[in-house]
């Protein structure tokens, strides 16, 4: 313990040199502004009133009753003033400028006896406008600066105060006291709403990160679900390319060795690509909720789109839906992202906007595929739902996926519209022999 004191009484020196010889701002202070220095501009009117009357006293105290003289009176008490204002800006400058004037004060009142001359009821340098100077800027400081630099500067004040008005005709113990008092307390309510502060702005700042993450976490979640569909997709694409590269040679008569060696390359390569799309999907299912048959039932498209409708209507929402255009085949991708598109969409409508009505649009072209679904405003109040949705997050993830475009927002009628435009060049012509219905299960 002694040698601990003795390590903080070598290191005060520093401290102090650290924490009040300084230009800055905020020495040691928080990153940022304070959100009630906003209110600045509100809070100057009142202050610049105190200050007014601070200087009004303080000048009529060292001119007349210290016998300063009008034009160093009013000069000294005009930098007390200033100091209270400036303190909102710059608090430990402002309270250096207070002691300065102090000090300066001090061989002036030591002058001054008792007598009818002494016309304040508090002792020197804790008179009336003297203590409200002091006590203004201190409060202003704590609720600035960091509480170790307000007990720095109180505790200097007050020593300072002490040895100054050492020399000067004190009226009696309980003025000291008083004033004491007064400093202490403004101080220690300026640290506790400075505290106060500081928790709400870190309180923010925790639920801005916490809000962050989730809605990464959430990002990522819906991302492992889109890739977990996809992942049948480009699984029968692959099993396609090793069952045609493995019948090649049986359908050219006396094929080359060379033509065999590329053949059996191409087929090697896509079991191995087979083989690692097994690795990932057992990554990305090893905490999939679904039962193992809805993990290996075939990604819909927008061939069961009926179906889907169908289902919502039976949940009670009037579903319309109309295809324009020619269909035309489209990559597994642009129907499945699609599918769940308009899929999302009714949950939406179902969750948020109760007896609303609801038109379903699928719009063929020449460039892909557009989805629009619209829903009129709700007949009532929708139900709370706990927690964020991912549902307008997964559409944009598979627009996106697709290089298409997403637009969504409300419509004049206080419904809601999704539109999706889905780029879907023309699919190749298939080659080679037949392959089973599903050669994705292979690697499940």
């Amino acid at each position: 313990m002694v040698k601990r004191a003795a390590r903080v009484l070598r290191a005060l020196p520093r401290t102090l040199r650290e924490d009040l010889a300084t230009m800055a701002v905020d020495p040691n202070g928080l990153s940022g502004k304070p959100r009630w220095l906003e209110w600045r501009p509100v809070i100057m009117v009142p202050l610049v009133m105190f200050a007014v009357g601070v200087l009004i006293t303080g000048s009529n105290q060292y001119a007349f009753d210290f016998g300063m003289g009008i034009q160093l009176g009013i000069l000294l008490a005009g930098v007390q003033s200033v100091a209270i204002v400036v303190a909102l800006y710059r608090p430990l400058q402002a309270w250096w400028a207070s002691m300065l004037v102090m000090v300066l004060v001090t061989p002036f009142a030591a002058n001054v006896g008792f007598g009818t001359r002494f016309p304040w009821d508090g002792a020197f340098p804790w008179s009336g406008a003297g203590i409200a100077m002091q006590a203004g800027v201190l409060f202003l400081l704590a609720l600035r600066l960091r509480p170790r630099i307000a007990a720095e500067t109180l505790t200097i004040s007050v020593l300072a105060g002490l040895l100054c008005g050492a020399s000067t005709p004190w009226r009696s113990a309980n003025d000291i006291r008083l004033a004491l008092g007064v400093l202490v307390i403004t101080v220690a309510m300026g640290i506790a709403l400075r505290g106060l502060a500081v928790a709400r702005t870190r309180l923010v700042e925790q639920e801005e990160l916490t809000a962050e993450e989730r809605a990464r976490r959430t990002l990522l979640e819906e991302r492992n679900r889109i890739a977990r569909e996809l992942h049948d997709v480009v699984a029968h694409h692959m099993s396609v390319i090793s069952i045609q590269a493995q019948v090649v040679p049986h359908l050219v008569e006396n094929p080359s060795e060379e033509l065999r060696e590329n053949v059996e390359g191409i087929r090697r390569n896509a079991v191995e690509a087979l083989t690692e799309l097994r690795r990932v999907l057992g990554v990305l299912r090893s905490e999939d909720p679904l039962p193992q048959a809805a993990r290996h039932a075939p990604q819909p498209t927008l061939a069961r789109l009926d179906e889907l409708i169908g289902n919502a209507r039976g949940a009670g929402l009037t579903v319309t839906a109309e295809t324009t255009g020619e269909p035309r085949p489209l990559s597994p991708g642009v129907e499945l992202s699609a599918f769940r598109i308009v899929q999302e969409a009714l949950s939406n409508a179902m969750r948020h906007a109760p007896g609303a009505r609801v038109r379903v649009e699928i719009r063929h072209h020449e460039s892909g595929v557009t989805v629009r679904i619209t829903n009129t405003a709700p007949e009532r109040a929708a139900p709370p739902t706990p927690g964020p949705g991912h549902g307008l997050l997964g559409m944009r993830e598979r627009t996106a996926m697709l290089g298409g475009e997403l637009a969504t927002g409300a419509t004049p009628d206080g419904g809601y519209e999704v539109t999706a435009i889905l780029p879907a060049p023309p699919l190749a012509e298939p080659t080679g022999p037949a392959v089973p219905a599903d050669p994705a299960e292979d690697i499940r």
